[in-house]
This record gives C-alpha cells, sequence and structure tokens, in this order.
C-alpha cells in the first residue's frame, strides 16, 4: 500500500488486518516498542489538530522511531507562497512517511502524486479523514465485538462532517448494517452520499431531525460538531451549533449497552453529566486513534 487518501484505498481484509494487529499493540506494548527504530514520521499540518497530530506523533514514539514537522501553515513556507507538491518533494527527503491535514479537499490526493513516500490523509476539508475512521472501526469492534449487524445513529453536522462520510462509506461493507441520520435541515447527509453510497448499495436508512426519535434503537450514537471553520456565514453557524445537545435525560430510553462516540473536538454537543456514563465511549475512542495509527504505520512501512 503506498498512500491512504480515502478509506475505500483499503480492502475489507486489510481494514480487518489493521484492526487485529491494533488489537495485538493493545495486549503486547512491548512487542511492538523498536519496531520502527530509525524511522521517522513527518506531520504536515496546515489546519489545526490536537487528536490526529498528537496520535500520529505518539503512535510513531511508541514504536521507537522519531517525528519532524508543523502544526499550522503559518510555520511552514507555505506562508511564502510554496505549492503542497513542493513541501511533500523537499519533506520527502527528510522522513520515511508523511501524516498530512489540509482545508483544501483533495491536497493529500495532489501530495501523493509528487511523493516518494507514503502519504497518509489526515484530514482533507470536509472531504476525507479515513484514520478517523480507521479509529471508529477499531472503537466499534473493542466496545461492541463486531461490526456487523447494527444500526447507526449519525448526529449533528452531516453535511461538512467528512468523518460521517467516511464512516458510512466503511460500514456499508459489513452486512446488516442501518443509519438513523440525525440533523437540522441546513446540515443534512450530501445528496452524493444518499444516492451513491446508501442508496446504490442498497443500505437501510431513515432522516430525523429528532434525536430522541430514533435513540432506543440505536447500538451505536455518533455525535458530531457544527463546525465552525466550515460555515461562510458567522449567523447560520450561530443558530445552528447548540442545535444538539446529548444529555442524560435524552438517554433515558437508549440501550444500556449503547456505544456513544465522538471524534472530539467536543463543544456543546454532549453535556459533560454523559462523561461518567458507562456508555460513554469518545475518550477511549481517542485512545484507539494511537493503536490503529501505529498498525497503519507498520503496514505502509512493510514493517512485520
Amino acid at each position: 500500500m503506498k498512500h491512504l487518501i480515502d478509506i475505500q484505498n483499503l480492502t475489507i481484509e486489510e481494514i480487518d488486518e489493521l484492526i487485529e494487529v491494533a488489537r495485538d499493540i493493545i495486549k503486547h506494548k512491548e512487542k511492538y516498542a523498536h519496531k520502527c527504530d530509525g524511522k521517522k514520521i513527518a506531520t504536515l499540518f496546515f489546519e489545526p489538530s490536537t487528536r490526529t497530530r498528537l496520535s500520529f506523533e505518539a503512535a510513531m514514539l511508541e514504536l521507537g522511531g522519531s517525528v519532524l514537522g508543523f502544526s499550522e501553515a503559518a510555520s511552514s513556507s507555505s506562508a511564502k507562497g510554496e505549492s503542497v507538491s513542493d513541501t511533500i518533494r523537499v519533506v520527502g527527503a527528510y522522513s520515511d512517511i508523511i501524516a498530512m491535514r489540509h482545508p483544501k479537499e483533495g491536497a493529500p490526493l495532489v501530495a501523493s502524486l509528487k511523493s516518494i513516500v507514503p502519504i497518509i490523509n489526515a484530514g482533507d476539508g470536509g472531504h476525507n479523514h479515513p484514520t478517523q475512521t480507521l479509529t471508529d472501526l477499531l472503537t466499534i469492534k473493542c466496545e461492541k465485538g463486531r461490526l456487523d449487524n447494527l444500526t447507526i445513529g449519525l448526529c449533528g453536522d452531516l453535511m461538512f462532517g467528512r468523518t460521517v462520510h467516511s464512516l458510512i462509506t466503511a460500514m456499508i461493507r459489513y452486512p446488516n448494517i442501518k443509519f438513523v441520520l440525525i440533523s437540522p435541515k441546513e446540515l443534512m447527509i450530501p445528496e452524493y452520499i444518499k444516492k451513491d453510497v446508501l442508496e446504490k448499495n442498497k443500505i437501510e436508512y431513515c432522516e430525523t431531525t429528532d434525536i430522541e426519535e430514533y435513540i432506543d434503537k440505536l447500538d451505536i450514537l455518533y455525535m458530531t460538531r457544527v463546525q465552525k471553520e466550515r460555515f461562510f456565514n458567522e449567523d447560520d453557524y450561530v443558530r445552528l451549533k447548540d442545535y444538539y445537545i446529548l444529555n442524560k435525560e435524552k438517554l433515558k430510553n437508549a440501550k444500556e449497552d449503547l456505544c456513544i462516540m465522538h471524534p472530539l473536538p467536543r463543544v456543546n454537543e454532549i453535556s459533560t453529566d454523559v462523561d461518567d456514563d458507562k456508555r460513554a465511549c469518545y475518550f477511549k475512542q481517542a485512545e484507539y486513534g494511537k493503536y490503529i495509527r501505529m498498525a497503519l504505520i507498520l503496514k505502509m512501512l512493510g514493517v512485520k
């Protein structure tokens, strides 16, 4: 595997293999402590990030490798007008693998066409975020014990939410998956996802604006924030940002084994009174992200 730009670059067999390696890392961390001795990852983040950037860096450090890179565009030569292609050509000479986040859709794909080392898309605008999807799949597997026969509620910003788009694309490959799409009308799932992904593959789904309408039927509730950085009009953001706030009261009819997920950062969409609920999995989800990225780095570097 040369590059990971889209979750569809991975076969279901490769996804399952990555999940099993990640689960083995969780159980036997010491076995992997020197697998990447002498290797370097460059984390090129043209857009702010906490979990994704630090989990990539922690992943490589725990594998025995080292890290270089930048955490904002202003601290790179892109602030001087350097193109993504030129940046990638240079950084590829300093590293063995690159994780890249960029606000423009398609930028990691452009980078991959010029790179001499593997490129991992760490998020490109509202388009794709494949390693978050791998994190989500590992979380579901560890918390629910399966990736099939699930009813998944996706709540919040379904229009711009790249994590939602990637997760749908990945989960439809598993048997008997159903989706409940919960959003305000202005942030409904894009038509191309409904037509080209869900309907084309005969996946059962329904849409609602009411988070409590179907909560008793959900195995997974995946909350997302309304992303200020994706809005052109601040008034629209202010009007929609607190549209959904999950609290204990709204969970009263939910299943006892519901898995509540969130790609983070959280703003107001999950009340802190949910944090101590045994069904809250979002902080564990962030930790799982490190392990799946360890597995991915090993695979992309060809380390056994």
